[in-house]
Formats: C-alpha cells, structure tokens, sequence
C-alpha cells in the first residue's frame, strides 16, 4: 500500500492537478483524457481510493503498533537478568575468566559506564553477582517511531483530503457548480463554509480590486470557497530578464478583517506567503487584469478606411454591420518566441500581443492571436497574426510584409491595387501594349490583354488557389508545369506595375527589397482567404492593467505531516544504524568471571567490538 500511494503521489507531482478539463484534452486528447478521468489522476489527493488507502492504513498501523509495542518497551525496559551460568555459557560470543583475586567491581563498573553502557548489578542467593550492561537498545524503538510515522503521515493527508465536502457531496447537501456565472449568485449548495477545514483554492485579482471569495476546481467545475476576510491587491510588480522572460512578481497585499482594529499589509512573493487565520495566501501566478485596447481594424477584401474600436479584456465589441464580435482573452506586454539568426536560434522579445475569437452570428469562432509589431523572419520585417479552429490546433499564421515605415500601409495599397477592376485593366493594357511592341505582332494584343486581365481577376477573387483550381479544370496535365510558369511570371510583372502606380513609382526600376517585398505581399494576399475573418487587428495603443494570481491553502495536516516524517525519518535512522549492544558479566564467589556478549545483529563490527571488550575487561580484572 505504500508503494503504491508512492507511486501516486508522485503522478500527482508530476501531472499539475486540478486544472480545467479543456487543458487536459489538449494535452492528452480525447481517449487517454477519459481514461485518467476515470482513474482520477486530475485530483489524486482528493480521490476516495487514495483517501480510503490513507484510512486503511492508518487502522492497519495502528493495530500493528497497539499489538507489538508493548512487547517492545518491555523489552526495552528489561535487563534480562535472571540469565543462569548456563545460559551464559551457551552464547557464541563469551569468555571465561579465572581469576585468582577479588574482582576490583569499582573498576569494572567506571569502565562500563564510560562505554556508555547502562548497568544494573543483582546479587544471586549464592553469593554471586550478575551485572547486566546494554546500550544501543533504542534500535526496537525505532519500529515504533517508524510506524507512528506512518500513521502521522496518514492522518495528516487525511485531515487535508477534503473529507467532509466528499461526504457532504455524497449525501447530496453539496454540489459541483459547472455554469460560469458570478460568485455572488453560485447557489449555497456550491459553496463552502468559512469554518471548512481544509482547502486549495485560487484567486484572480486585479489592481485596486478587492475579493472575498476563492475558488476550488474540482472535477469539471468549481466550488466558491468564502473567507473570514477581504483581500486588497494594491499593487502588483514584475521584473524581466532583457530576453523580456520573468524574472520575479510579487503583489502588495491588504488584509481587511472585522476582527482587527487595522488593516493587515503585506507583500507576498514566490516561495514568500502570507499566513492569517491559517490561511497560507501565495502568490502563484499572473494574467491580465482587463488592459484597454485600442486598435484599428483593416479591412482585407474592401477598399474602406480603417474602423476604430476600443475594446478590453474579458469584454466583448460587437461590429454592428458585420454581425461579427469580438471577445478579447488574453494580452501580453512581453512575448518571447525562438527566431531564426542565421543558422542558430534565438530567444528575442517581440512585443505585445493580443489573443481574441471574432464570432459570427451563428455562434462559430475562430480564435486569433495577433503581434502589435513586425516580426523579423529571414532578415523582412512581417506583421504576424495567427489563427485557429479550435484550442486542439495550432495555429497557422498570416505574414503580412512591413514596409520601410515598418508600417501596414504599403500592403494595403497594393491590396486595393489588385481588387480594383479598372487599375487592373490598365496594367493589362500596357503589358499587351508592350507585348506587342517586343513581338511586332498587334493581332495578340487582344487576347494576351484579356489574359492577363482574367488571370488578374482570378489572383484578387482568390489568390494562388484560385489560378490553381484554374488550371486543373482547363489545362491538359502535360501543359500544367509550362501554364504556372508563365502565370506565375505574368502575376509578378502586372503586381509590379501595380505597385508602381499605388507608390508613384512608375519611371523607376524596383530594388531587390522592393522586388521581395512584392513577392510576400502575394503571399500574403493569398494567404487572407483563410485567414477567417475579413478584418485584419491592428493594435495601435493600450493601457495594461495586471491581475495577480492567488493560490489560497488551509492545509491543518501540513504540521502533522512534517511532525509524522520527522518521525518516519529518525525511525528509519534507529532501525538501521544504531546497533544493540548486550553484555552480562558473572562473578563468581570463588573469583571466576564469566562474560557473555549479544547483539541484534552480528556483523565484522560486533566480532571487533568484543575483542576490544574482552581485552580490556581481562585487564581490568
């Protein structure tokens, strides 16, 4: 039993407990969450079997205590010293001493007691006298002090199991809250009294806000947990690493009790609680205490100016015109993602981010994650924003090419190039008009424009899939190899004249950066219609404000705990190293001397142990 609540103590170590349900899906997927579901791995502590084993076994060890121990402190109380001639004489380990004079007893009794050896003399009817010698003899006590520790241990896991929620759950007087509504209105079946023993329970507190309630995460859902008292966040610090990685947080406390005539200041750090009323207050983690945001949205398939929104965390802005709504989760002044330098990888802080889900009016979402600056990747600078289905996914990413203003604006007006009809047209005519120059043929000129007109028109309505679908509904397979390429090639000269005419670049040569510049911003283009939404985020300004994350403990067994392996510990200690030592020394009215010698255990060190004695006491007498 205690190999195996070792074994699941250390599960519980390892695997964080009491997490929400979605997080384990995601780690482990469907089937192997169900699984340890079933086994209750998500609250190893809290489970009954766990529960019922720390029951069992301090009933078991406790008769197993009650049974042996008084045997044992007999024992340990004992001298044994009714032992006859006979007996002595028979133990592997004894010398006989013929001694012509009168044993010197003063002497032989100094020498023992500074061994260290506790001595009790009895007088036989005869005339002879026995004198009975042991030390090291705590070593049996040391199976009491082991097992004792065990049950300690046991109790005090106990006392921290939460065993009267589990009964009161079990009678029905209590129940698990699965809605996410407001603390003030969960039900009193789904909270737990302030005078509840035992709890691990979390709090979420943003600057200058106030709470006294917590809550406990139990299975799928969570109980409210009030408290004797109200918690203050005042202020809330965190230091950064330069890689922009935290390095510490600690939060300014105040404790608000009718109780006390003051308020009770503290602050707490990692690893540096505050304990009141029993209650261990940590400090665990952080998040976003609802930073304000103000951004733009950037419309990807119109030509419209950009629509401002200001909107914050944990809040909801909805776009009238769209039936789209935004619902912001998640800010982050510091983000630090491993890019690429060359050959080697390097942990750079590329700035805040934003995560939020746009909601259609069918209730769908995706969720999004969006950087407020470029992003360097292969030496371009990229506004990156990322997209998924579902919380199982990864994310795919949307790399929009920053211009030398490190800004979205030149992306823009080649997009509005490429969606408008007549600008299109007008490269379609100059590139037939040159075509035809080059090849002195005028009778091309037609077709090749409308060409490179309806290839145009198929890019901007949907990118390389669009040309793709194109050509494999109406090229034979053996032309499809040549058909891209000379696509491909048509596409990067219109996009370049295009671009010439949105910058007013339309006598000059592109450089090379310009040239890539257009060939991302192709792929960016491309890339928009499965971005999801028709809005690109531009996050232009906020104002962060932090949460501190609270882990709240009453753990009365704590003590009980430390108080049973300190026991366990010097237990352990007595049984293994602290040897047993036993020594009867017989003397006889006619002056022979008999010794005998015993141990618990009869090692190389016991045989030295009694040559050494057996020399020195032949001196002695």
């Amino acid at each position: 039993m205690l190999v195996f609540l070792g074994i699941a103590s250390i599960i519980g170590t390892i695997l964080k407990q009491n997490e929400p349900y979605e997080s384990y899906i995601i780690k482990f997927g469907q089937f192997w969450f169900e699984y340890f579901q079933n086994i209750g791995l998500y609250d190893i502590y809290h489970n009954i079997w766990f529960l019922t084993i720390l029951l069992f076994l301090v009933l078991s060890t406790t008769l197993c205590i009650s049974k042996n121990s008084p045997s044992i402190l007999r024992d340990f109380f004992d001298f044994k010293d009714s032992l006859e001639e006979k007996s002595l004489l028979s133990f592997s380990h004894h010398l006989v001493l013929e001694n012509k004079s009168d044993v010197n007893l003063t002497k032989v009794l100094n020498y023992l007691k500074q061994s260290k050896f506790r001595v009790r003399e009895k007088p036989k009817d005869n005339g002879d006298l026995l004198i009975v010698a042991k030390k090291g003899n705590y070593q049996p006590l040391g199976y009491i002090f082991t097992h004792i520790g065990v049950v300690v241990i046991c109790l005090g896991g106990l006392m921290d199991g939460n065993l009267i929620f589990k009964t009161q759950e079990l009678l029905g007087y209590k129940k698990i809250e699965t809605l996410d509504i407001p603390a003030s209105k969960v039900p009193e079946e789904s909270r737990l009294s302030i005078n509840n023993p035992s709890f691990r329970a979390n709090m979420t507190l943003a600057e200058g806000s106030s709470g006294n309630v917590a809550f406990v995460r139990v299975k799928d859902g969570y109980l409210v947990q009030d408290l004797p008292f109200k918690i203050t966040l005042k202020d809330f610090r965190i230091n950064h690493y330069s890689t922009g990685m935290p390095k510490s947080f600690e939060s300014d406390l105040i404790i608000s009790d009718p109780e006390l005539p003051n308020e009770v200041k503290k602050t707490i750090s990692v690893n540096r609680p505050l304990t009141y009323k029993g209650i261990a207050i940590y400090q665990s983690d952080f998040q976003d205490g609802g930073t304000t945001l103000n951004a733009k949205l950037r419309s990807l398939f119109q030509s419209s100016p950009p629509q401002k929104i200001q909107g914050k965390i944990f809040e909801k802005v909805k776009l009238d015109n769209d039936q789209l709504t935004f619902e912001f989760n998640d800010f982050k002044k510091f983000n630090v993602l491993k890019l690429k330098e060359g050959e080697k990888e390097k942990s750079t802080n590329v700035g805040p981010s934003v995560t939020y889900k746009v909601r259609n009016n069918s209730g769908q979402a995706r969720e999004f994650i969006t950087y407020q600056y470029p992003i360097q990747i292969d030496g371009r600078l990229f506004f990156v924003s990322g997209v998924r289905e579902t919380p199982q996914q990864d994310f795919r990413y949307l790399k929009i090419p920053a211009d030398s203003n490190s800004s979205l604006d030149e992306f823009l007006l080649f997009k509005d190039a490429l969606q408008n009809k007549s600008l299109v047209e007008d490269v379609a005519r100059k590139i037939a008009d040159q075509s035809a120059t080059i090849n002195k043929n005028k009778d091309l000129k037609g077709p090749f424009e409308d060409s490179v007109n309806k290839l145009m028109t198929l890019f901007s309505a949907g990118g390389f899939s669009k040309l793709a679908e194109n050509i494999d509904n109406n090229i034979p397979a053996i032309e499809k190899e040549k058909a891209v390429q000379a696509y491909l090639k048509i596409i990067d000269i219109a996009s370049s004249e295009l671009y010439k005419k949105q910058v007013n670049l339309l006598n000059k040569e592109l450089d090379q950066s310009q040239i890539l510049f257009i060939q991302d911003a192709l792929n960016a283009y491309s890339d928009m219609f499965f971005y999801g939404t028709p809005y690109y985020f531009d996050l232009t300004s906020y104002e962060q404000i932090e949460a501190s994350g609270l882990q709240l403990t009453k753990a009365p067994g704590q003590f009980w705990v430390y108080l049973g392996s300190l026991s366990l510990i010097l237990g352990i200690f007595a049984m293994i190293y602290l040897h047993e030592r036993k020594l009867w020394l017989l003397i006889k009215s006619k002056g022979r001397v008999i010794l005998a010698y015993s141990s618990n255990r009869k090692n190389v060190d016991f045989d030295r142990d009694f040559e050494k004695l057996t020399k020195e006491m032949q001196e002695i007498i």
